[in-house]
């Protein structure tokens, strides 16, 4: 059912916790099905630096939470505000149809702390 790319980030969160100092921080909620995500970013010379997220949720959220870390990290602010759901989509080897709204949460939390940032 799940993707071997997806049960790993699952299984073994990358960035999973606080940030302290972080330049941007923010909280996003799917109120139909209950899933929180909140991601902080630190940014320094204009690229993220460091990138943390916690997460409620189902797996897949838990799971693009993770993934959305190691996708934005290291990237320009605006090269990580061109990251796209199906790009988060394809790298973690899909998502059943039920499950497409981790991917939005995701993409919508990270646009949110770009948006915070300006």
């Amino acid at each position: 059912m799940y993707s071997p790319q997806l049960l790993d980030h699952f299984e073994h969160p990358r960035n999973v916790g606080n940030l302290a100092g972080a330049s941007a921080q923010v909280r996003v909620e799917n109120p139909v099905c209950g899933d929180i995500l909140e991601l902080a970013i630190r940014i320094d010379n204009g690229r993220i630096c460091e990138i943390r997220f916690r997460a409620k949720g189902c797996v897949p959220a838990m799971a693009c939470g993770s993934l959305i870390t190691e996708m934005a990290n290291g990237r320009t602010v605006e090269e990580a505000a061109s990251i796209r759901r199906r790009d988060l989509v394809r790298s973690i080897g899909g998502l059943p149809e039920a499950s497409g709204h981790a991917a939005q949460l995701a993409i919508d939390a990270l646009k949110a702390a770009v948006e915070e940032l300006k």
